[in-house]
């Protein structure tokens, strides 16, 4: 063998062996970085379940929560295993509880001391589990409905004050679900810093068997202050999308006579329209969504017009808005202001069919 070929082979060696032990360490970055804070929760009047995370990682969601109606919520960190996402939900699905999936799940890992997890089932069963070579500080807490858990956190507290903002928020799952981890950051939260947030929440439904997947799934995956973002990607979400699925569960709760659960679903869309006004940041676009909403349903009509004027004043030349102001004070039997907003919209789309429609709709009323 010639030097120069010998020189090759040993380039080669080296050059294999520093694809292995980057590899590696690939691996237990990408490992690490999932450790973090999150809580997982069931609604029992709504048979909501969900997941709420933060860690000082890229896109946590993606690999800690996991969910589906009707089943359970599962976040899996620390150094993840990922398959006790999809088998955990298996085996809740077959029957097992989250304590009894847990056992199973930790039997049939080698790695069980690395992990982290916290489930909860349909029926309200939680647990945590917080292997001992979980990096400091690593702990959990869990009661009826809930499990929270955390590891290399600034200390005890961030999951004490999880749970107490957990327990003590009101209304959408979802919102209580923020509180939790706005309180666990507060505290300290992961102590090498913040980078993605997630939220997920599923919830059963007959007629949009989508929300059994995906009723509520927003992320921020690389932010310097993820959680507030995260909380005004709902605060967006709270008064488009899920206001418009109260709506849904509303008529259909009426249509079988529960009133209970439709009087719930109209109180969760008047708090998020509530909230949505006093919100100083809140956009033009989630005030008029809101507004309109509520407003062609017949509900909060007065608080419907307060944000469709404040959604006017903040982009007074959108017609859309425009309309949903008309449309508010037609619903008010308020005929002067709805022509007045009507005409200025009209003005602005004037070969809009569906516009001039409600420009009739509304000269045509009564007073």
């Amino acid at each position: 063998m010639t030097r120069h070929s010998n020189t090759t082979l040993i380039f080669m060696v080296l050059f294999f062996l520093f694809l292995i032990i980057g590899d590696a360490s690939l691996v237990n970055a990408a490992d690490n970085a999932d450790g973090t804070f999150s809580i997982v929760a069931y609604d029992p009047q709504t048979g909501e379940l969900g997941v709420a995370v933060q860690s000082k990682a890229f896109h946590v969601g993606m690999s800690v929560a996991w969910a589906e109606a009707g089943v359970g919520a599962i976040a899996t960190q620390a150094t993840t295993n990922r398959s006790f996402g999809p088998k955990g939900l298996e085996l809740m699905k077959a029957g097992l509880s989250a304590q009894e999936a847990l056992v199973w799940l930790l039997e049939h890992d080698p790695d069980r001391d690395q992990r982290q997890v916290g489930l909860v089932d349909a029926r309200g069963n939680a647990i945590s589990h917080t292997g001992s070579a979980c990096l400091d500080w690593a702990g959990h807490k869990y009661g009826p409905g809930f499990a929270v858990q955390g590891n290399i956190l600034a200390g005890p507290d961030v999951v004490a004050n999880m749970e107490k903002a957990f327990s003590e928020t009101e209304g959408e799952l979802g919102a209580r679900l923020l509180a939790a981890l706005q309180a666990g950051q507060m505290a300290g939260g992961d102590r090498r810093g913040k980078q993605s947030a997630a939220l997920l929440v599923v919830r059963p439904s007959e007629t949009h068997p989508e929300y059994r997947h995906r009723y509520i799934d927003l992320r921020v995956e690389d932010h310097p202050d993820p959680i507030p973002e995260l909380i005004r990607l709902f605060s967006v979400f709270e008064g488009t999308t899920l206001a418009e699925a109260h709506i849904h569960y509303a008529q259909l709760y009426r249509a079988q006579g529960l009133d209970e659960l439709r009087t719930l679903e109209v109180t969760r869309l008047g708090q998020s329209l509530t909230r949505t006004l006093a919100d100083p940041d809140a956009s033009a676009q989630t005030l008029n969504a809101l507004a309109w909403f509520t407003a062609i349903n017949d509900m909060f009509l007065e608080t419907a017009l307060s944000a469709a004027q404040k959604a006017t004043g903040l982009e007074p030349t959108n017609y859309e808005i425009l309309d949903t102001l008309a449309e508010v004070h037609y619903r008010l039997g308020h005929k002067k202001e709805a022509i007045e907003a009507s005409t200025k919209a009209l003005s602005m789309a004037p070969d809009d069919p569906y516009l001039k429609k409600q420009f009739d709709k509304i000269f045509n009323m009564k007073e």
